[in-house]
């Protein structure tokens, strides 16, 4: 990369708006949204049962849709009950969003709100130095993993946050090369990888040196917890963005997809050409279908859910 680009985490208004560029060309949002309704409630069955408030850690939450959709459905399983939700969030602006939804939905009487404008290791490095540590009963790292130094430490850290009954539940990009391989395709059928494992494999080296993801998928975290011989669920999430635009010049939603991709602010101002050429060539080619005229970018995901 040009010298002059950097990472878009370092300007948090362009990642705000890059962002939901993605969400807005995604149906990630869909996928999830069906999950949440169809098996989450199974998951967090009996959370709350024989209890006046349950705990809840929602790590890296945004700007808190899918948080108050998960809060909604805890809610209605856990009637009477207190739910105090703790908010890990390091972007002000997806925080200053989260406490705007909370202070238009109508329907959160019960829950306590406590927010917490941090990252996850510095969440984790404050409640270590704490003699009384919170015990969840629910904790959501959704797309938080890519952003942590030492995975295995993070994961083993939250699992034992858990209060006895509890879940962990973790997304990430999929990737069944797996122990479990075989068992995913008797599950869902024909598995695909998703399309950022295959671009960070052949983009990852073009990346800003000041960039800090790290590129994870879900089979980095079944490997860590296969090894810790630790039980777990998995579910398949496919989805995909629609990144047309990357592809029409002159589309500011284009340009701010592709930076969120690429992750660089102004991508194709600082990139030199044959850059920007190698990356729209592999997404394109490695990690998109074509449909109707259209370029659609493999997101695929996958939840893992731990137990206590």
């Amino acid at each position: 990369m040009a010298s002059s680009s950097r990472s878009i985490l370092s300007d948090e208004v362009h990642y705000s708006q890059a962002f939901q560029v993605f969400l807005d060309k995604s149906t990630e949002h869909v996928c999830m949204q069906e999950f949440i309704s169809k098996d989450f409630p199974k998951i967090i069955s009996g959370t709350g049962e024989g209890k006046s408030s349950i705990n809840v850690l929602g790590i890296g939450s945004g700007t808190g849709k899918t948080d108050i959709q998960l809060l909604s459905i805890l809610q209605a399983q856990c009637p009477g009950v207190q739910i105090n939700n703790h908010v890990v969030e390091p972007n002000s602006v997806h925080l200053s969003k989260y406490q705007e939804l909370v202070s238009k939905t109508s329907h959160l009487g019960n829950i306590h709100f406590t927010w917490n404008e941090m990252t996850v290791e510095e969440y984790q490095s404050e409640m270590e130095d704490k003699k009384d540590q919170i015990k969840y009963d629910f904790i959501h790292m959704i797309q938080v993993l890519y952003y942590v130094k030492d995975v295995k430490k993070t994961i083993s850290y939250f699992r034992n946050c858990l209060a006895p009954g509890g879940n962990l539940l973790i997304i990430l990009a999929s990737d069944f090369t797996t122990l479990k391989q075989e068992e995913s395709r008797i599950k869902y059928g024909k598995c695909e990888n998703s399309g950022m494992d295959t671009l960070w494999k052949k983009y990852g080296q073009f990346y800003p040196k000041d960039d800090t993801i790290s590129n994870r998928t879900s089979w980095d975290v079944k490997t860590i917890l296969d090894e810790q011989r630790v039980n777990y669920e998995y579910y398949h999430l496919p989805s995909e963005i629609d990144i047309s635009e990357c592809y029409a010049q002159g589309s500011r939603d284009g340009e701010l997809l592709l930076d969120f991709i690429a992750r660089t602010v102004d991508f194709f101002k600082v990139a030199p050409s044959d850059r920007v050429v190698k990356l729209l060539g592999i997404l394109k080619q490695d990690c998109s279908n074509e449909k109707d005229g259209k370029i659609f970018f493999k997101n695929h995901h996958e939840v893992i859910v731990i137990p206590k």
